[in-house]
């Protein structure tokens, strides 16, 4: 999907400081007012736009822990992703779920407050989860880069 330069200066914008008023934004991206709201919703109704929302940082509200966890299906039944998905969904402390091709068949983020808080939430409700044929887990250390900005 084609976009020209006033887009790119309008997304850019918004990636950098997703709050701006529609004033301010508009200013930065060299746009009136009206030409930047009207470009925001033609961005969304082309879909590349798909929403703002807010980003909290679940660490500053006492979840210390952070755990990937990469699973190997079972495949031999034919519902075996669908079925591991949607239980996996129920689980609150899942906070991204991700497929693959490749060895690695699905990837979950785990958050907990705590290890002792990890230990339960993988005994009661990871380790339930249907169709599990291997588990590899990896505990986040240290996050070098997190960002959502595109190179535009």
């Amino acid at each position: 999907m084609q976009i020209d330069d006033a887009d790119r200066r309008l997304l850019r914008q918004m990636m950098a400081e997703p709050g701006l008023p529609a004033a301010e934004l508009a200013e930065r991206a060299g746009l009136t007012t009206a030409t930047c709201w009207r470009r925001i919703e033609k961005l969304r109704a082309r879909g590349i736009l798909r929403g703002e929302e807010a980003r909290i940082d679940w660490r500053a509200l006492g979840w210390g822990v952070e755990v990937s966890l990469r699973f190997t299906l079972d495949k031999t039944n034919p519902r075996a992703f669908d079925e591991f998905i949607a239980a996996a969904r129920e689980v609150p402390e899942v906070i991204e779920i991700q497929t693959f091709l490749g060895q690695t068949d699905i990837r979950l983020n785990v958050i907990a407050r705590d290890m002792g808080h990890y230990q339960e939430i993988y005994r009661h409700r990871i380790l339930m989860l249907p169709h599990i044929a291997e588990l590899d887990a990896l505990m986040l250390v240290a996050t070098i880069k997190e960002s959502a900005e595109l190179p535009l």
